[in-house]
């Protein structure tokens, strides 16, 4: 009975902390810095 309830519990839980906390973080996505072509380029390698 007591373990039906933590169940219950921990699951609201889960479904409130999903809808509310993104997982999503746009700075990860973004490039830094320049990349590999622009570094060929600047060093006159095709």
């Amino acid at each position: 009975m007591l373990a039906r309830i933590v169940r219950a519990v921990s699951a609201g839980f889960r479904t409130i902390r999903d809808r509310f906390a993104s997982d999503y973080h746009p700075e990860r996505h973004y490039m830094r810095g320049p990349g590999p072509m622009t570094r060929r380029a600047q060093h006159g390698r095709d």
